[in-house]
């Protein structure tokens, strides 16, 4: 308490100092590729970072503002917690002022646990178990009672997770063969390796006949016969059937993680079908039994949540008021934000990067918190130019409550709606990490950048349109929501496919395009592979690297492969050394043996042309490519800088790239076969604007060797740009699923009615 002398000294605040904390101050940043990056962010303003694909808007945004955001939050923890949570280091930036709370709302996928929905993820599923525990007739029991994911509400056959695996029998045996013959196809069981001996000298069958002669009991003991201790000759042992063997050493498991052969044969021996004890419902017969007006909580679960929205606004029933009301404003969000095509049983881990974000960012539009910085990454990703609207009105909500909303993104529409926009560049890699333009719209506009230049570019409907070589079919089309669509797609040319988010364009290109002979598919999916994976092993441009240290050092290509001999001892290879904090996020942190370089100082001292293997391996992808001008490796380079990848580190780390950059990586793998049908899925996410004109140049440059590339967007250039289109909708899910218009973009441009065609229209006037 403050004595009366020192409570007379107190002097009032000097308010004219309250506009130095309105903005978020940045001074020397220098994450990754950031250059002393000093600069204010208006606080409780809506701020787009733009600029080419690795110019820092993702070091300055996640890697410096909301990565010291959150260590300053964890650090108001006691030492005590502190030592259970991971220990983030500080970025590389002198200083940071005024920071808030930051909530990072990003692309990353929700994860591949089965058990996880939308309905779930949102809590919507949570506050629809209440009703149903409270309202439905007859009374079955309390939330838990409708939970797939407890042991009152599973269905027992499936454990809640509403299908079970078969084991294909013939994938796992060769029933022509005998075991001396290698009739057992599971992966470690070759002749004479140990776990076919237990198998062979079991006794339980002469290992010399065929399979098909085996009698009913031996075919079982080999199938089925669960863990037993058998004798045979003086030893002592436990066999078990194969089929068992299988279930529990590839059920459950995360086929990722497997080794090639393992998850070849996984994919191949084990499929899933639906449950026929609950029909897929997750749910036991109690559970399901439990209706409101006709509809148990399955059937909910599975509508469309904009149809859901409106049974749930019917439901009338005061002793559970407060949660319908929390339901309905869930639901309604949902719908706002362009999600109102899934359902609440859809499984988190089938949603793209962009509904993902979308799903996560449900939980924050109507929360009560204010000054709380959002961090979005592409918000605009999978969205229709009709969503991108709604998107923007959404981003713009959360700015009127109070909040910071920083944003990285390209897309003109949102550009245009910020209050303040950071250009990041000029270039990419160690070409950007400066601030090209701080200000105003007008003043982006008016600034020379690469993005003010942009940002009114349009490009026109093609002037001459390519003849197609010959049409690819699809006929009754009806996966997912597709109506029983037939359409034809013509070849040798550059097809768009486009529609709102949810209309069925995947569906209907992924499900009857993708697999056919011929067809290569580049998408944003994850890129197999460990932390050890790099753009130089994932093309193979490493062996042509490895084998000329080789030639040079007259030493062996092992020596310079951080998987094999020459790998650093204490990482391994890799250049971190991972923590794994069991239940809590893992740490790393650089190797201090090797520094972070990944090899043994022996292989360090072997140079080529002045670069040691570790020094060529830290190159962006651009500055590899004139270093290594001929051979294998400069094809397989000129590739890849040909996609647009020319800024990525030779050896980053797979698990780094955004799914618009695997996406450029696979193209670039595929590249070298030509009289190929090559599918590509929104390849524009992630660009600049005006890296969209080099990926128009590159679709181009596909057709003119002999390619057809059909291609998933939605953003207005590639349109315009194709010889053809096929357009979906009218609207999403059940609204959607039909061929609205298929033809030339000027066709569409003069005649069209659907949103697409309103859209195009308003841009190629603006051309």
């Amino acid at each position: 308490m403050l004595s009366s002398q020192q409570a007379s000294t107190v002097q009032p605040r000097d308010h004219t100092a309250a506009d130095s904390h309105d903005h978020i101050q940045v001074r020397g940043a220098r994450e990754n590729n950031l250059k002393g990056v000093s600069l204010d962010i208006p606080k409780r303003r809506l701020t787009v970072f733009t600029g080419v694909s690795g110019s820092g808007k993702s070091s300055l945004v996640f890697d410096t503002i909301a990565a010291e955001s959150r260590r300053l939050i964890d650090e108001t923890y006691t030492a005590f917690v502190q030592g259970f949570m991971p220990s983030l280091s500080r970025p590389d930036v002198d200083a940071l002022h005024n920071l808030s709370a930051a909530i990072i709302v990003d692309q990353e996928r929700m994860g591949a646990n089965a058990r996880s929905t939308v309905g779930t993820a949102t809590d919507a599923h949570t506050m629809l178990r209440i009703i149903f525990s409270r309202a439905a007739e007859p009374h079955v029991g309390t939330a838990s009672a409708f939970s797939f994911n407890m042991a009152e509400g599973m269905c027992p056959a499936c454990e809640g997770l509403g299908r079970t695996s078969e084991v294909d029998v013939d994938a796992v045996v060769d029933r022509k063969l005998s075991l001396n013959e290698g009739a057992i196809k599971l992966p470690g069981f070759a002749v004479d390796s140990w776990s076919w001996q237990v198998v062979a000298g079991s006794g339980l069958f002469d290992p010399a006949v065929k399979l098909t002669d085996f009698t009913a009991q031996q075919w079982d003991d080999l199938l089925y016969k669960p863990a037993t201790k058998l004798k045979y000759g003086n030893s002592n042992f436990t066999y078990e059937g194969l089929i068992p063997r299988v279930k529990r050493s590839y059920l459950g498991k995360d086929r990722e993680s497997m080794q090639s052969a393992a998850r070849a044969f996984a994919d191949r021996a084990i499929t899933q079908a639906t449950c026929t004890a609950c029909g897929g419902a997750r749910l036991n017969e109690a559970a399901l039994s439990a209706r409101i007006q006709g509809h148990n909580i399955a059937d909910c679960s599975a509508m469309q949540i904009n149809d859901l929205a409106d049974f749930v606004r019917g439901i009338d029933s005061p002793n559970v008021g407060p949660v319908l009301e929390g339901l309905r404003s869930t639901l309604d969000s949902l719908v706002e934000i362009g999600l109102g095509y899934l359902s609440l049983d859809r499984e988190s881990a089938t949603l793209s990067g962009g509904e993902a974000q979308r799903v996560k960012m449900v939980r924050h539009l109507n929360s009560s918190l204010t000054d709380v910085t959002y961090v979005f990454d592409e918000p605009t990703a999978g969205l229709h130019p009709h969503d991108i609207q709604r998107m923007n009105r959404l981003l713009l909500a959360l700015c009127d409550t109070g909040n910071t909303v920083l944003v990285v993104e390209h897309k003109p529409e949102t550009i245009a709606i910020a209050d303040h926009v950071v250009d990041l560049g000029p270039g990419a890699g160690t070409a950007g990490g400066e601030v090209c333009y701080s200000g105003n719209l007008h003043g982006l506009r008016r600034s020379e950048t690469l993005t003010g230049r942009y940002l009114d570019h349009r490009v026109g409907l093609r002037e001459r349109i390519r003849t197609p070589s010959g049409w690819l079919p699809i006929r009754n089309a009806n996966l997912h929501n597709l109506r029983d669509v037939s359409v034809d797609l013509p070849l040798g040319v550059l097809t768009v496919v486009t529609g709102v988010a949810g209309s069925g364009k995947s569906s209907l290109i992924h499900g009857h395009v993708a697999g056919r002979d011929g067809v290569v598919v580049a998408d944003q999916s994850p890129i197999r592979g460990s932390r050890r994976s790099n753009p130089a092993t994932y093309t193979g441009v490493l062996d042509p690297i490895r084998a000329a240290f080789a030639k040079a050092n007259g030493v062996k290509p092992g020596l310079f492969s951080a998987n094999s001999e020459g790998a650093c001892p204490g990482c391994k290879g890799i250049g971190l050394i991972y923590t794994d904090l069991v239940m809590m996020a893992g740490v790393s942190s650089v190797c201090e043996q090797c520094e972070g370089r990944r090899f043994t100082p022996e292989v360090l001292t072997y140079e080529l042309r002045g670069k040691n293997i570790s020094e060529v391996l830290e190159m962006p992808i651009s500055e590899a490519r004139d270093f290594f001008r001929t051979g294998q490796a400069g094809v397989i380079l000129d590739r890849l800088v040909a996609v647009g990848l020319g800024y990525l580190g030779l050896g980053q780390p797979l698990t780094t790239l955004s799914g618009g950059e695997r996406q450029r990586l696979k193209l670039a793998v595929n590249m070298a076969k030509n009289g190929t049908t090559y599918v590509l899925d929104e390849p524009t996410t992630g660009l600049h604007l005006a890296d969209v004109d080099q990926l128009l140049s590159l679709l181009d440059r596909l057709v003119e060797d002999g390619n057809t590339v059909i291609v998933i967007e939605h953003h207005q250039a590639v349109m315009a740009h194709a010889d053809w289109i096929v357009d979906l909708g009218p609207g999403a899910g059940h609204d959607g699923g039909q061929v609205v218009f298929t033809g030339t973009p000027a066709e569409l441009v003069a005649d069209g009615t659907s949103l697409t065609a309103v859209h195009l229209r308003d841009y190629v006037s603006r051309s």
